[in-house]
């Protein structure tokens, strides 16, 4: 577990020019790994929690495997849709 204060006072210890280039490597450190990074973990998950909170699921009724058969679907819907012409 990270001790800050054990980590401030050995900072403190280095001369001065040991000192600026810790603060150089935070710095980079910080451009390197910025705060709002997204975990790979959750990924799949926060989409979802992402599509739901937005309303895209649960907006159409469809059949449910039409990520297998969308093409057959929309060939149907649109003979349907556009066969007056």
């Amino acid at each position: 577990m990270l001790n800050l204060e054990q980590i401030q006072r050995d900072i403190q210890d280095l001369p001065d020019e040991a000192q600026m280039l810790v603060v150089d490597f935070i710095a980079i450190l910080k451009k390197r790994y910025p705060k709002q990074q997204i975990t790979t973990t959750t990924s799949e998950n926060s989409t979802y929690q992402k599509f739901k909170a937005s309303g895209f699921i649960g907006c159409v009724s469809v059949e449910e495997n039409l990520s297998t058969t969308y093409k057959q679907v929309l060939s149907e819907k649109w003979k349907t849709k556009y066969d007056h012409r």
